[in-house]
């Protein structure tokens, strides 16, 4: 069963998507996790020979991907707002030509988003299940994607850090995601995002293993602690085999027990 998977035996894929808003808004901070996994490519090219990202058209958008055996990477081609359908359908077409090559190995969907709480350049694993805490582009996934509806796959976000004005009010806020990053910004992204996602994405893979493995042994267990059934006792006043009971058995009973 999919539950027993051994260590070595364990190797999902993952589509990774990365959020963001298209041009003329590519190079600000909303749009860092683009950047991070144009980072995160590089550093999986260095390492396991990922492809370089190229056009390909996937959820009925033409977008920019990199297909490799076990990461495919695709940078969502919408706007925040309005993510949520493109990443549903990106999904589903991964999820029927991943099970029409490969049923048996495991697959998974991980989003990399900016985060306004995290200092710039931060690189953390997040609950899917975890709050969007106002981020649109999250808001609009889970609107349209329920994760309960996949429950052989792992669902995980990676945020990117872009730090966060001293005023809150939302017209410094919104200037400060969509006006331009500065020279210093996108090195300190792209210097730590690539290692970063990296690591996020080995973590998010080791807790799925370990996950797998756990309930795997759970229920093994249970099979084992299940009370037996006791054997029943013949009367004493039952003949034993061979004696008068044999007899009376029938012709056709004995074709089957000893032809």
């Amino acid at each position: 069963m999919a539950t027993e998977d051994a260590p070595s035996t364990f190797n999902p894929r993952f589509l990774v998507v990365s959020l963001g808003n298209p041009a003329p808004h590519t190079k600000t901070l909303h749009s860092a996790g683009h950047l991070a996994l144009q980072a995160a490519q590089q550093q999986l090219h260095r390492e396991r020979g990922q492809p370089s990202f190229s056009s390909e058209r996937i959820g009925k958008k033409a977008t920019k991907a990199s297909s490799g055996d076990k990461y495919t990477l695709v940078q969502c081609p919408t706007f925040m707002n309005v993510s949520g359908p493109w990443v549903a359908r990106a999904w589903k077409e991964m999820l029927a030509t991943h099970q029409e090559q490969d049923p048996t190995r495991p697959l998974g969907l991980v989003v990399v988003n900016d985060d306004l709480e995290e200092d710039l350049g931060a690189i953390k694993v997040q609950r899917w299940d975890k709050s969007h805490r106002g981020h649109n582009g999250l808001k609009s996934i889970k609107s349209v994607i329920n994760a309960e509806h996949y429950q052989d796959s792992r669902w995980g976000r990676v945020s990117v850090g872009i730090g966060r004005p001293e005023a809150r009010d939302a017209a410094t806020v919104s200037n400060y995601v969509l006006k331009p990053w500065s020279k210093h910004q996108e090195d300190v992204l792209y210097e730590r995002s690539g290692p970063g996602v990296l690591a996020a994405l080995k973590e998010i893979e080791e807790a799925w293993r370990v996950e797998r493995e756990g309930t795997g042994k759970a229920a093994r267990a249970n099979n084992n602690n299940q009370p037996k059934k006791a054997k029943k006792e013949r009367p004493s006043n039952t003949p034993a085999a061979g004696g008068v009971v044999d007899k009376l058995v029938d012709a056709a009973t004995i074709a089957v027990v000893d032809p």
